[in-house]
């Protein structure tokens, strides 16, 4: 298959040129798949500098949530930038207020209210959440979870383990975080048809009781749907039983929703999906529509613990990026967390049925437009299967459509929220091309 949209060979020549120049200076750690050098965007449509057109359905690793260029994040942002550009966060100004209101409102801790510190990115939230859980409680230690994506500077790349590879050459890293399995029904490690009560049994009657005192444990930071790690939903009831054991031991629940939050899964957290209050929730990506912006939510009464001077940075609270947060909580509240629901259920309904004529579809799993699909080596046979996987993505590139995989062998859907249901049919057209091609070719499982 070759769309219409693809009217050069792929990486085309000004590509070609760019990447090489990039080569030359900078840095080569960037984990790139394939050769995309963007010019321009509208909502879900991306174009190269080549003048390829292709569906966005990464949307910058699920931070474009509104789409590119939103008009009115666009403005708001404009609006911000003649007025000022900075004030360090020694001193006050309104639409840093004004997004601390509108997190309070959306009540992501249910009937406790809550306040929020003003970062730059993902990783900094959680180690603004990871400090704030010492220095309420006291305590040292941490629980996190193997798959887990929490960042890469040190304190966060401590608790990540997707990949060996994030945290390869860096140890030591922070001490004190202990790994457990997160609950997976499709890919079970522990005893048991439940994982999730499995997972909590082994924390409380056996991590517990043999190698780290609960009483030392300051939090336990878990994503509500693991990003990274394969876009994992956990079992029914595992997070309602994590609040419970970590009410039972005096540790902080940290909701990791730098991915999840924001409207992805159809709700406005993924918190919300269950009802469970978290003690400190971290924002990022989708937040700001693009721009660079994070949160560390709290209860209040965790938060207002801190004194002045405990936890600070220089860019936090950056007006553009406070008013491109309003504007994208505004889109996201009004309108496209409920589209994400929709659209993510007319999604997930078609590739269900994909799957029942594409043996090598495990399994299909997700919430609103956080959705994956994961490959394996055939029907009965769940190894997974990385390679294809990997052609598979590549192969949609050179059809028009920008994916990323997660996992070992899954393809993640993160489009802007604001795709429709002729997205979805464009996207199902593409991979389903992809993947004959593929197979077509004889590339391995």
């Amino acid at each position: 298959m070759q769309t219409p949209h693809i009217t050069t060979e792929l990486p085309g020549p000004k590509a070609r040129v760019m990447i090489a120049r990039d080569a030359a200076v900078v840095s080569p750690s960037y984990p790139r798949d394939y050769p995309f050098v963007m010019s321009h965007g509208r909502g879900a449509e991306v174009w190269d500098v080549d003048g390829n057109r292709f569906l966005d359905f990464a949307a910058g690793i699920a931070v474009c949530s509104t789409g590119h260029s939103h008009p009115h994040v666009v403005h708001a942002i404009t609006e911000a930038a003649q007025g000022f550009l900075h004030i360090s966060s020694d001193y006050w100004h309104e639409r840093q207020i004004v997004l601390g209101e509108r997190i309070r409102d959306l009540r992501p801790m249910g009937d406790e209210p809550v306040m929020s510190f003003m970062c730059q990115s993902g990783t900094e939230a959680v180690e603004g959440a990871l400090k704030l859980a010492r220095y309420v409680t006291g305590r040292s230690r941490f629980i996190g979870f193997l798959g887990g994506f929490h960042g890469r500077t040190m304190g966060s790349l401590s608790f990540t383990s997707s990949k060996y590879t994030q945290q390869q050459g860096f140890f030591p890293t922070m001490p004190g975080v202990t790994h457990v399995p997160y609950p997976n029904n499709y890919r079970p490690i522990l005893a048991g048809d439940d994982q999730g009560a499995a997972v909590l049994h082994y924390i409380e009657h056996v991590l517990f009781m043999h190698n780290v005192p609960a009483t030392e444990v300051a939090g336990i930071l878990v994503e509500p749907i693991q990003g990274e790690g394969g876009y994992i939903v956990p079992p029914t009831g595992f997070l309602e039983g994590l609040r419970a054991l970590c009410d039972r031991h005096g540790i902080m629940l940290i909701f990791d929703e730098v991915q999840s939050g924001i409207g992805r899964t159809g709700t406005m957290f993924a918190a919300h999906l269950t009802g469970v209050a978290p003690d400190i929730m971290t924002l990022a990506k989708g937040l700001g529509s693009g721009m660079p912006i994070g949160l560390v939510v709290a209860k209040k009464r965790w938060m207002e613990q801190w004194k002045r001077g405990a936890h600070g940075n220089t860019y936090g609270g950056n007006p553009l990026c406070c008013a491109a947060a309003i504007a994208t909580l505004d889109l996201v509240e009004k309108e496209y967390a409920a589209n994400a629901k929709d659209v993510g259920t007319y999604f997930l309904e078609r590739l269900r049925d994909w799957q029942t004529r594409a043996p090598q579809i495990g399994e299909v799993r997700g919430h609103g437009l956080m959705i994956g699909l994961e490959l394996v080596a055939g029907r009965g046979d769940t190894t997974p299967a990385r390679a294809l996987c990997d052609d598979l993505i590549t192969r949609a590139y050179h059809n028009g459509l920008i994916l990323l995989s997660c996992g070992v062998s899954t393809v993640r859907f993160m489009p802007p929220l604001l795709i429709t249901r002729a997205d979805v049919d464009e996207a199902m057209t593409i991979l389903q091309a992809s993947l004959c091609e593929v197979l077509a070719a004889g590339q391995p499982a």
